[in-house]
């Protein structure tokens, strides 16, 4: 996979190249969609008490491992856009501990603008996809993805010379770890698949180009509204809608979804809030 990625570009040969790695991504998340469902669980945070474990693991990756933000009192890290937002995490089944979390900011109002305005309007240069251009009610961003370093390292790094995070072998077993890189992009389904169930069809993300590169390859196709900008690392402003989700999405991948979603919306119903109007009935749109 490593030589194909790095064959990827060039020209002639690359859109050939792009093919096939989809078809192995795909291929290979046939087997990793038997197995997720095993090991690891996502589900909304629609309780106070699911919100601060999200905001403790935010801590433990943004503040901890990462040093993005200075250590909280309290060990929670949160912002003023948390309480407009749609918390979602996976949860390791055997351990009981989250695997990754994200969010999904919602607007009201042009009084709520998402972090991407607020901060980032001058990275928007295509201007028929910017958030100002659509109803307040169905634009959301995606924002704050995080997983924990023993979660986004695999059992093969310790091969490499790398002296942390490394998977205990003793501690996961050999299915496990195969699921474990996914994790990112199962919470990228999780927010498409949150969006899509609350009516919020328009997502925005700043992400860094090669994030995006990647997960191209397995049909999660943004669209780069401007060049990268300095923002926490050199990112750029990317949009989605759920036409463009479902319509591209490598076919194996429909199987990882069909389990997300069935996580997500299935479950109790009647536990925790549901202040943003989720609709539990329903799917994206995919044909699984």
């Amino acid at each position: 996979m490593r030589r194909l990625k790095s064959l990827a570009d060039k020209p002639i040969i690359g859109g050939m190249v792009k093919k096939a790695m989809a078809g192995l991504a795909s291929n290979d998340a046939k087997t990793i969609s038997a197995h997720f469902s095993k090991y690891l669980r996502p589900q909304i945070a629609n309780t106070d008490a699911l919100r601060h474990e999200v905001y403790r693991l935010r801590h433990q990756v943004y503040c901890e491992e990462l040093h993005f933000e200075d250590i909280k009192e309290g060990y929670e890290e949160f912002d003023e856009f948390d309480d407009r937002s749609i918390h979602c995490f996976i949860r390791h089944l055997n351990s009981n501990a989250l695997a990754g979390t994200v969010r999904l900011i919602t607007s009201a109002s042009a009084d709520e603008p998402l972090p991407i305005e607020k901060f980032c309007s001058h990275a928007i240069e295509d201007n028929d996809f910017a958030p100002w251009n659509f109803p307040r009610e169905s634009i959301c961003e995606i924002s704050r993805l995080a997983v924990p370093e023993n979660f986004r390292k695999r059992a093969i790094d310790q091969f490499k010379g790398a002296a942390t995070g490394a998977f205990n072998e003793r501690e996961y077993s050999e299915s496990e770890l195969r699921c474990f890189p996914y994790i990112a992009v199962c919470l990228y389904m999780s927010a498409a698949a949150m969006g899509f169930h609350s009516n919020r069809f328009h997502g925005y993300v700043m992400m860094e180009p090669r994030l995006a590169r990647s997960l191209s390859f397995i049909g999660i196709n943004f669209k780069q509204l401007g060049k990268p900008v300095e923002y926490h690392g050199k990112r750029a402003a990317y949009y989605i809608n759920s036409d463009m989700f479902r319509t591209s999405i490598s076919s194996g991948f429909t199987r990882l979804l069909q389990s997300i979603e069935r996580d997500l919306f299935e479950q109790d119903k009647g536990d925790g809030d549901n202040r943003f109007g989720i609709n539990f009935a329903g799917k994206l749109g995919v044909s699984y």
